[in-house]
Order: structure tokens, then C-alpha cells, then sequence
């Protein structure tokens, strides 16, 4: 009896220091939080930045808002800026900014550093792509090294392939007309535009114009990627675990995750075989492919791995299918909408460098004409490009805005959304209003300055070049070749409801679906 009252005590005592531990952790953390929060207020460096003193404590409005409502904090931003003027403190951390004027101050270029928030690469759970790098030297490193390769003079050499993947898709449109099929636009330019970018990079098309028409699994599987964003923002984690999983269990875990795991296979099989050829000293001079600039032996070899190469692989494929994509399936949606301006701009174009429906000028060329360029400038406008906030952090300067002192360090966001939909520089801003460009033109006002979709400065979009040749080409040959109309589809179905790195709308991605009424001879 004595010794089992001997071990009832011992284990008595024992429960009660874990109690007494769970106690004083729970106090502990309770106090860690209370002293957080004051000098999250009271005392950090942004406590006079004006904001909900909720979102300045902590993440999370920013939570509930991208996560639990599954990406509407952009609307939120926006009811704050109502309430709190033009600078707000959105988190803990950053700042937002809705001053259209202060944008190349935020993504300024030059000699002026400026890093990426080390709490953006995770939303790709690529940290070792050039878009991912977060110090601004290690940036400008990577970035030197596939400049040449997506200059214009490198874009205008691939015109003759781009030509040839407009020519297949126009056959498409044509046959849909001929059987009377249902195109859905978000497939078939997705489908251009993810076999330039293939074609282009990695030597070697994904045909998704050709034996995987009209289906489009690849844009699905980035459909699913994007819209898990938010939470590999939160859980960072998550996306590093991803990256490690081996193809067949990442299928497994998610089936329409396959066409990525098909592509990550083989953007990897060919880094190894880029890294073997480099080793041999069978790398041509001529730059073929992506892999051959990123080999470089002159490049340090940290910055030579397969990982490295893998993923600088998927995220230009990603950048250059997604978003091109998206921007043209709404300017071709609001051409058809708007006949008037679809036959204004098949005017332009037959009196001009299109004659007839299949002739094939030049970027140069189409790049001239003012209306098409009004219509591509206000298609980039309302599509924005990407849609989730991309803060740069200014290294060494102190900033001034609307009577506020940013000190450096701090991540700094404007996002495009605010600058394309501000009505003080573009007035009825949801409206497509090719004609506005003209006019501001005709008055000397450089209204070019305000497009945004690809930022600006020294971390600006590789792929600015390839991006604006496809639109070029592809608006001004479906405009000239093609009468379309809107099947089952409504200003609804292109709603900006939801940011999900592109704008999506409460029934989901963007979709425009069409019949081709006629083919033009």
C-alpha cells in the first residue's frame, strides 16, 4: 500500500509540473504576443504610417480576407485607402500605396536598389528562379543572364515561328466555324501562347495547338497552382514540401497537377543534359535555348544546379503562357462586345498593313498603327496582368509620401489594380475605351506611363517583349480575319471578384466562350 501511494503521489506531482509547464508556456506566449503587439503600435518604425490598428498587430485581416474569403483583400485594400487616404499600413510590415505618381518611386530602375519582399517567393515555391531573388545584386545577376535572350532584337528574330502558331490557331478558329463548334478562348489562346513560350525556350513545343487542341490541361494545372497561392504566402512551408515530392506522388496527391509534373520532369531531364553537354564542352556559342545562357561556364557553379535550372524553367513557362493568355481573352471579349470598335480597327488594318485577312506584317509594322495600339494598350489596362501585390523594399533610402517618412527596409507596394482603375487618369474606368488613348495622344499626354502589367524598373518583366509581340499579331489577326459571337457568356464571367495571382471572378478563371460566324476572305 505504501509503495502505491508512494507512486500515486509521484505521479500526481509529475502531471502537476506539466500542468504548471502548459501554465507558464501559455503565459509566456500570451505576454510574447501583449509585447508584440505594443511595439507593433506604439513603437515600430511605421507606427504614424495611418491603417486598422488590427491589420498594423497583425496578419490577420490579410488572412481571413485572401484565405477564409479566398482572395478578396484587394477590396479590402481598397475600403482602407477610403477610409485612410492614400498611404495605409496594410500588415505588420508593409505599406500600400495608391499614389499612381509614386509608382516609379516604389519600382524605380537605375542605380537605386530595390529587394523583393522576402515573403513573396514563397508564393510560387520557386526560390531559386530569377523572379524569386530576393537581394537586389543577386537579382540583377540572374537577371543579366537571360536579358539578351528576351531582348526585342532576340523577339523579332522568333517572328517567323510566332507567325506559324497564329497561322495554326486561325485554322482552328476556322474550323469551329466550318462545324459549328463552341471555342472557349482561354483554352486556344493559352494554347498559343504556352507553345511559343515552349517552342521558344526549351526547343521543343508543348502542341497544344496541335494533338491536345481544343483541350487545355496545362492551363487547368495553373488554374490550381495560382489559386493556392495565398496559402503557400501563409504556410511557406507547404510549398517547399511540394517541390520535393517525386512527380508520381505529386499526381497522386493532386491529378490535375499532372501536366506540371509532366513538365517539371522534362525541364529537368533537359538541365541534366545541358549540365552534361556544359561539362563536355558541348555547348554551342549560338544561345538555342534557355538552358544553353543558363550553363554559362562564366556563371558561378551555385548558380548552375538542376534545381535552379528546373525551376527557372517552369516559372518562365508560367509567366510567359498564363498571363499573355488571360490579357488576350479579354480584349477579345470586349471586341466582340463592341462591334463598332472591332470594325474600326479591321478598318485600320485592311487599309493598311493587312490587306487581306492572312497577310503577315510585321511587329514593327502593327506597332505603327494607332488604333491597334490604342486597343492593345487598353486590353493590357483592363486585364491588369498579374493582380497580387508585389512589394520592393528600398535598401538605403528614406522615402516622403503624402507628408509620411518611409524609412529603408520597409516593403513598399502599389498594385496595378489601383493605377489602371484610377478614375482621375482614366474616367469611367471599367469601360473599353480604345479612343481614350487617341485623345490623350492628340493632347500631348503620355498615358502609357500608367500601364502597369509588367512593372517597372530594374525588376520589370523578362518577358515584356515576347508579350507585346503576341498581342500585336494575334489581336490583329483575329480582328481582321474573324466575325465572332458570345455564346453563354456575359460581363460576369470576366468579373474581377477574386485575386488569385490574375484576376478571376466568382464562377472562376476568366472564360469567354464563342461561336466563329465568319471567316474572312
Amino acid at each position: 500500500m505504501e509503495t502505491l501511494a508512494l507512486t500515486f503521489t509521484k505521479i500526481v506531482n509529475e502531471h502537476s509540473r506539466i500542468g504548471l509547464i502548459y501554465v507558464f508556456g501559455g503565459i509566456g506566449f500570451l505576454a510574447f504576443i501583449a509585447i508584440r503587439t505594443i511595439y507593433r503600435l506604439y513603437f515600430h518604425p511605421l507606427r504614424k504610417i495611418p491603417g486598422p490598428k488590427l491589420a498594423a498587430a497583425t496578419h490577420l485581416v490579410e488572412f481571413y480576407y485572401d484565405v477564409i474569403l479566398g482572395g478578396k483583400f484587394c477590396w479590402e485594400l481598397e475600403r482602407m485607402h477610403q477610409r485612410y487616404g492614400p498611404i495605409v499600413r496594410i500588415n505588420p510590415r508593409q505599406v500600400h500605396i495608391i499614389d499612381p505618381d509614386f509608382y516609379d518611386e516604389i519600382y524605380a530602375g537605375g542605380n537605386r536598389k530595390r529587394d523583393k519582399d522576402p515573403a513573396f517567393p514563397p508564393r510560387l515555391g520557386m526560390s531559386l528562379s530569377v523572379i524569386s531573388t530576393v537581394p537586389h545584386d543577386h537579382h540583377r545577376l540572374r537577371r543579366k543572364i537571360l536579358n539578351n535572350f528576351f531582348s526585342k532584337q532576340s523577339v523579332t528574330n522568333l517572328e517567323p515561328m510566332l507567325q506559324s502558331k497564329v497561322d495554326k490557331l486561325a485554322q482552328r478558329f476556322r474550323e469551329a466555324k466550318e462545324t459549328g463548334t463552341v471555342v472557349k478562348l482561354e483554352y486556344a489562346f493559352a494554347a498559343l501562347t504556352a507553345d511559343v513560350i515552349s517552342h521558344y525556350c526549351y526547343g521543343k513545343s508543348l502542341g497544344y495547338l496541335d494533338e491536345h487542341y481544343p483541350q487545355n490541361d496545362l492551363k487547368e494545372a495553373f488554374n490550381t497552382l495560382f489559386q493556392g497561392i495565398h496559402i503557400l504566402y501563409f504556410f511557406p512551408i507547404w510549398g517547399a514540401l511540394m517541390n520535393k515530392l517525386p512527380p508520381w506522388l505529386m499526381v497522386k496527391l493532386n491529378p490535375k497537377s499532372k501536366p506540371l509534373a509532366y513538365f517539371r520532369s522534362m525541364v529537368r531531364e533537359q538541365s541534366a543534359n545541358a549540365l552534361e553537354m556544359q561539362a563536355k564542352g558541348k555547348i554551342s556559342n549560338k544561345k538555342q535555348s534557355i538552358f544553353n545562357a543558363l550553363v554559362d561556364p562564366a556563371l558561378p557553379s551555385e548558380e548552375r544546379t538542376i534545381d535552379r535550372l528546373t525551376e527557372e524553367g517552369m516559372i518562365v513557362l508560367g509567366a510567359g503562357a498564363e498571363t499573355t493568355a488571360n490579357t488576350l481573352t479579354l480584349g477579345a471579349y470586349h471586341l466582340i462586345k463592341n462591334p463598332d470598335i472591332m470594325l474600326k480597327l479591321r478598318d485600320e488594318l485592311t487599309k493598311t498593313v493587312m490587306p487581306n485577312p492572312t497577310s503577315q506584317p510585321t511587329w514593327n509594322q502593327l506597332e505603327q498603327l494607332p488604333y491597334l495600339t490604342a486597343v492593345v494598350n487598353e486590353t493590357l489596362r483592363l486585364a491588369v496582368g498579374g493582380s497580387w501585390r508585389m512589394p520592393r523594399i528600398p535598401t538605403h533610402e528614406t522615402l516622403i509620401c503624402n507628408g509620411y517618412e518611409i524609412p529603408p527596409g520597409t516593403p513598399l507596394v502599389t498594385s496595378s489594380w489601383f493605377v489602371h482603375m484610377n478614375p482621375a487618369i482614366f474616367p469611367n474606368p471599367k469601360k473599353f475605351d480604345p479612343d481614350r488613348w487617341i485623345a490623350a495622344a492628340d493632347s500631348d499626354v503620355h498615358l502609357p506611363r500608367y500601364i502597369t502589367n509588367f512593372a517597372k524598373g530594374s525588376r520589370n518583366c523578362l518577358g515584356i517583349n515576347l508579350a507585346y509581340a503576341e498581342l500585336y499579331l494575334v489581336i490583329a489577326r483575329f480582328a481582321r480575319e474573324f466575325d465572332m459571337m458570345l455564346h453563354k457568356t456575359t460581363d460576369a464571367d470576366v468579373a474581377y471578384d477574386r485575386d488569385f495571382a490574375v484576376f478571376h471572378s466568382d464562377k472562376g478563371p476568366w472564360s469567354v466562350k464563342v461561336l466563329v460566324t465568319k471567316a474572312l476572305d
